[in-house]
């Protein structure tokens, strides 16, 4: 039977990394988010934020480890300097090293952001402004990643718009995988601090900001568990039960010292 470790940035998962823990079990395909590179690699790595996407390419991490990324579109690099013709600016746009003749281009724009704000404070005049101000500026411009003739990143062609997590969590299920195993799936709330053990480095969020609203999270995981009827889901050290008995959604819960018993894990 296939299995898959889902590994999310969650507090909960500090204990587990990559260069330190390895699986004793042969059938256990991994699959990170993001910054995790940074401590070993994983079998298959999620990035969903044009900055790491950045970040990882030019660590050359991808030449020899599988990585799916979020809106990779390939396009010649003459057009994409002929589109952005007047839109100089170090604090703007964002370039890779090694430019190459193709390149993916991906952003934000400031005045779009600003107006989202902008809208924000109007939805709620009691809104921590400063911390709305820190979210929506990450990654905020255009970033340009140059790339090579036989690129390896693989689109993530659905779902979109999604978290890391949950994406890594559907393209485990899309995969094949029977059983799935969700590490550091924390969905912590906008009342408390950010719960992210990559906060407050390169490309995340600094590390006084404070959490989300975790409803969209429990949105992408309750489809990803109504989709894959057929999948057996185990959640770790998990502190929030979401399932119902209506949705037929079986969800097992374990802990840290089972899951290492389960999966083998030294």
């Amino acid at each position: 039977m296939s299995k898959a470790l889902v590994i999310g940035n969650g507090e909960s998962r500090s204990w587990y990394k990559p260069c330190h823990q390895q699986i004793m079990s042969n059938d256990v395909v991994t699959w990170g988010c993001n910054a995790i590179y940074r401590d070993g690699a994983v079998d298959n790595l999620v990035a969903i934020d044009y900055g790491i996407q950045q970040e990882i390419y030019n660590t050359e991490y991808q030449d020899s480890h599988t990585c799916w990324f979020a809106d990779w579109s390939i396009i010649p690099s003459e057009v994409a300097e002929m589109t952005l013709m007047g839109f100089e600016g170090p604090a703007f746009i964002h370039r890779s090293k090694n430019k190459t003749s193709n390149c993916v281009v991906q952003g934000k724009d400031p005045a779009f952001i600003q107006e989202k704000i902008n809208d924000a404070k109007k939805l709620n005049a009691n809104i921590d402004m400063k911390d709305i101000e820190k979210k929506f500026a990450k990654d905020v411009g255009i970033w340009i990643t140059y790339v090579g003739d036989n690129d390896p990143i693989k689109n993530i062609d659905f779902p979109r718009g999604w978290a890391a997590g949950t994406t890594a969590l559907h393209l485990a299920c899309q995969q094949g995988a029977e059983e799935v195993y969700m590490l550091g799936f924390d969905l912590s709330t906008q009342n408390e601090s950010l719960n992210n053990i990559y906060k407050g480095t390169g490309y995340y969020l600094p590390a006084d900001a404070k959490g989300f609203n975790p409803q969209n999270w429990i949105n992408q995981m309750l489809a990803v568990f109504r989709e894959f009827k057929d999948t057996q889901f185990y959640w770790v050290d998990a502190v929030h039960n979401i399932g119902s008995s209506t949705d037929n959604i079986d969800i097992r819960y374990l802990t840290k010292s089972e899951l290492c018993d389960t999966l083998q894990i030294i």
